[in-house]
């Protein structure tokens, strides 16, 4: 892969109860940071079919309904990568979460907004910080 053309990251926010899934990423960069279920857009994808597949095999949960919130531009100068991360918002259908992908989560759970674990993953950061487009689109998630 050539470090200096960006990629397309795709990440699934899941409410239940008014707490968000969140997983602790392993075996990807951003290891030991907490984030939404997600992954690489592949070819011919939707956006909407990535955070559903992604959701899926990290977790093995069903959503529907995926619909874009924001977009994040996000620089990882210590590994020289750059990424850009479109949120995705999915309504849980059916399953409860469980290590479908053990070599990238080393674990997850449902957590209130105003209290998430650290560290976050820095896409999470810009996007609770509003460094997204739009600025406003993290707002607008509905927390049910």
């Amino acid at each position: 892969m050539d470090m200096n053309i960006p990629r397309v990251g795709v990440t699934a926010i899941i409410i239940k109860n008014r707490r968000v899934l969140l997983i602790r990423r392993k075996g990807v960069h951003g290891e030991g940071s907490w984030s939404t279920p997600g992954g690489h857009l592949e070819f011919g994808e939707s956006p909407e079919q990535c955070a559903i597949r992604e959701t899926r095999e990290e977790v093995g949960i069903e959503i529907n309904n995926a619909h874009f919130i924001a977009v994040t531009n996000d620089i990882f100068k210590e590994s020289g990568k750059h990424y850009i991360t479109l949120w995705m918002q999915g309504d849980l259908l059916s399953g409860e979460p469980k290590f479908a992908a053990e070599y990238e989560v080393a674990e997850f759970g449902w957590f209130n907004w105003d209290c998430l674990p650290l560290p976050l993953f820095s896409p999470l950061e810009n996007l609770i910080n509003q460094k997204c487009y739009p600025p406003e689109g993290f707002l607008n998630i509905k927390r049910n």
